[in-house]
Parts: structure tokens; sequence; C-alpha cells
């Protein structure tokens, strides 16, 4: 590498090295984890800024010193997303044996699909409410979409044609476990659900042998207790990382980032952050319905919501997720672990919700149809939920689903391609969203069983610690 370049990467990491030593110093002071999450998300937009208005967005410098600062950001997401598999599997098959809620299994899957399921419609309907209220409806980005080249067009057709065979049948016989041990290494978009599932089946034949066998059924309770209190101790080492994830995270966002993009497309982008605001609005009502103070659970969501916003990733934030609603809401064990886990790979407002109807909507007028028909309103909707079913957790989540849903209604799909140049700063409001949404259900799930621990709820010291616990 030149010295030229050399030079300018060095000192950009002295200095992330230095805004690192600061955030431990805070923890060593005493300072709570949220607070060190806001130092770090401040810390990280200056630095980010800084680094794009010093050495230049996409130059080598800059490149070289976010590539060192990947170390931080993505390995912290990976250590997450490492946790996920045996976190929900010790879990689930853990309420099991502890015969927690083991009576109320189906009602709650069946009221964390209905929340996850209902929200993804109302979502939906926001988006398509979004673009029709702003006049979005029909416009057109060709200007501002410039760099979507052949070459892009030609990967969202594939992409196209590999989710155009998808139905809600198969994608339903995708969720069966064919192989655990796959799954278990989350080789398939619906691997999580498989996994779920998986645990599930293995919670039930530990209830059948303690019927028969109560000697080999303490023998396994004991092995899943071990199991689960191993896991939980790797899930409080690496939350503890979070601050340094984050500024890791914000700062290669902010660095990287088309801000004459952002400007060309300012409209787009503050009405799609309108709609989000909208629907978390809608999950704060849901919340008062089930009792629950939005006030306090935006206090205690706080963490996570953040972690999701920088990070954009719902499987990484699956066990800040569970820690979230176990540790700080009240959230019973096996509700927490079902929601978050269906939460990542169905019904996601953000991504399968508002993005792919808002796309549908300003697209539609330009190949005659009339938004404001009540057939194209009740077919948007309905193909937003059916499409909602597992293809929201694959990577691109959002673009998968807008190219399902686009094909479906005989849309064209190069809108898709033209707003890629802000793709990455929308992402970032609907995978919180996102998160948010799996939380409702969790909650809502939690107290129709009479599971929830208002008590817990209720304590304002009750939240995700800075040592990855609920401190209480």
């Amino acid at each position: 590498m030149p010295f030229d370049t050399l030079l300018p990467a060095l000192a950009v990491l002295a200095v992330f090295v230095g805004l690192l030593v600061v955030l431990w110093l805070l923890k060593r002071r005493g300072v709570g984890f949220t607070p060190r999450v806001f130092t770090a998300l401040g810390l990280g937009i200056a630095l980010g800024v800084g680094i794009q208005l010093a050495l230049g967005r996409g130059s080598e410098a800059a490149t070289a010193a976010l590539d060192w600062m990947a170390v931080v950001g993505q390995g912290y997401i990976a250590l997450l997303k490492m946790l996920v598999m045996p976190l929900v599997f010790v879990a689930i098959v853990g309420a099991f044996t502890r015969t927690q809620a083991t009576e109320h299994l189906g009602r709650i899957g069946a009221v964390v699909l209905a929340v996850l399921l209902g929200t993804v419609a109302v979502a939906a309907l926001t988006g398509w409410a979004a673009v029709v209220l702003s006049g979005l409806a029909g416009a057109s980005f060709t200007d501002a979409g410039a760099s979507a080249n052949a070459a892009s067009l030609e990967a969202l057709q594939a992409g196209q044609q590999q989710v155009a065979d998808l139905t809600l049948p198969q994608m339903i016989l995708s969720f069966i476990p064919v192989n655990v041990f796959a799954d278990l290494a989350g080789s398939r978009a619906t691997s999580t659900i498989a996994v779920v599932i998986f645990a599930a089946i293995v919670g039930l034949a530990y209830l059948k042998l303690r019927d028969r066998d109560s000697e080999q059924a303490d023998f396994f309770k004991q092995l899943i207790d071990s199991l689960y209190g191993i896991v939980m101790r790797i899930v409080a080492m690496v939350l503890a990382l979070t601050p340094y994830g984050v500024l890791a995270l914000i700062a290669h966002v902010m660095a990287t980032s088309d801000y004459a993009a952002v400007l060309d497309l300012g409209k787009f982008v503050a009405v799609s952050y309108g709609a989000l605001a909208f629907m978390f609005l809608v999950h704060l009502v849901i919340l008062f319905a089930n009792r629950v103070s939005p006030l306090a659970y935006v206090r205690k969501a706080f963490p996570v919501l953040s972690f999701a916003f920088v990070a954009r990733s719902s499987a990484g934030a699956v066990p800040l997720n569970i820690e979230t609603q176990t540790h700080a809401l009240g959230v019973d064990e096996a509700t927490a672990n079902f929601a978050a886990s269906f939460g990542m790979s169905i019904g996601q407002n953000g991504c399968a919700g508002i993005y792919p109807a808002m796309l549908a909507t300003i697209i539609a007028p330009t190949v005659g149809i009339d938004v404001l028909s009540p057939t194209f309103v009740a077919g948007l909707v309905a193909v937003v939920v059916i499409s909602s079913f597992g293809v929201a957790g694959v990577g691109g989540g959002a673009t998968f689903a807008s190219l399902i849903v686009l094909g479906t209604m005989g849309l064209p799909i190069e809108i898709v391609g033209l707003l890629a140049s802000v793709e990455p700063l929308i992402d970032m409001g609907r995978t919180a969203l996102n998160v948010s949404d799996s939380m409702v259900a969790g909650v809502t799930a939690s107290n129709a069983i009479g599971a929830l621990d208002r008590t817990v709820l209720r304590d304002p010291a009750a939240r995700v610690s800075s040592d990855g616990h609920g401190g209480m």
C-alpha cells in the first residue's frame, strides 16, 4: 500500500481505537449499558462522516481503514449469528423440560403468528397510503437511479426467477426440518423456523419420555439445563461487546453512504421513514392495549432496536431480542424464543410489508393501474401477507419480497434497482421495525396466556445491562 494511502488509514484506525478505549473507560466507570450505546452511536456517526469528508467515499485509504474496522463490527454480528441456533434450540427445549407453558404451546404460536401477519397487513396499507398521500404514485426515479445499469437489472431478473416458483404450500413445506443438522448450520432461509419446530418436537418427546422413564428424562433435563447455562453465559459475553460493535457499524454506514443519492431521492427516503414511524406507533398502540407502557417499552427496547438499526440484521439481533423480552419486558422464555424466531422470517413489517407495498404503489400508475381501486389495494395486501412467509429471512429480504410482490402483480421490477443507492439507509429503519414487531408479538402472546411478568415489566432497573444480563 502506498505511503500516502497508508498514513491516513493508520490515522483513522488510531482514532477508532481511541474511541474504543473511551467506551471501555465508560464501562469501567460504571456507566450504564444504554448510555454507552447512545454514546457509541454518536461517536460512530461523527467518525463515519469525518472519514468521508477527510478521505472521500470509496477512496483506497477509507476502504483500507473500514476493512480493519469491520473486524469489530462484522465480527460482532458474526458472533451474534453464531448464537442464534444454539440459543433457540436449548431455550425452547428447556421450556419443555421445566414444564413452562407447554399446555399453551398452540396458543403461543397462534397469537404470535396472528400479530405478525396482522401487523404486516397494516404495514402494507401504511406503505400504500404513504405513497398515495405524498404524491409519489407514478413518480420517476430515472435520473436519480442512473447507476442501475444493465448488469444490476439482470441480477434482479435472476433473483425474480429464483423466487418466481415459490408458493405458499412450498413455503410451509420448507419449514419442516428435513435435515436438522443442516438447519442447525443455517443452510436455508427458513432454518430458524425449522429449528424451532425440531426443538418443539424434542420437547414433546421429553414429556412422553418423562411419563415412561423418569430416570432417563431427568438425565436429559440436566443436560439441557447445563447447555442452557453455557449458552446464556456466551450470550452475556457477546452482548457486552454491543457498544463497540455499534460504533464500528454506524461508522461504516456513515462513511460509505451516498449522500448525493440521498438528496436526489430525499422525498422517497423521508416518506419511507414517515411510514416506518407510523407503523412503530401502531406497535405502541398494540402494547398499550396489552396494558404495557409505550414509554417503558421504548426505554427498555432501545439497545436491541438501535443495534438492529445500525447492523441491518434481524438474525444478528435474535440473542439481544430474546434477552430484552425475557429480562426487560417480562415475557416468558418459550414465548420470547418463538416470537424472535418466527419474527425473523415471517411478517416482517418493514422489509416484507411497507417497502414492497410502497414500490408497487409507486410503479402501478405507470402501467395504467388505478392505485385507489379497492381491487388493487386488497390484492396488494393479500400478496404482501402471503409473500411475507419465509422470504424476508433471506439476505436482501426486502429485495426478494419486493420482487415477489411486483412479479405477482405483473409490475416492472426496474424500480428496485433504481432505488438501490438509498437501500442501506432505508434498510436501517426497516430492520429496527422488524425486530420491534417480533417483540410486540412476544409481549402480546405472553400476555394472552397469562405468563407476562408485570413485576419485571414495571421495574425500570429490569433491562439488558452492561454485562448482557437483565439488570434487576
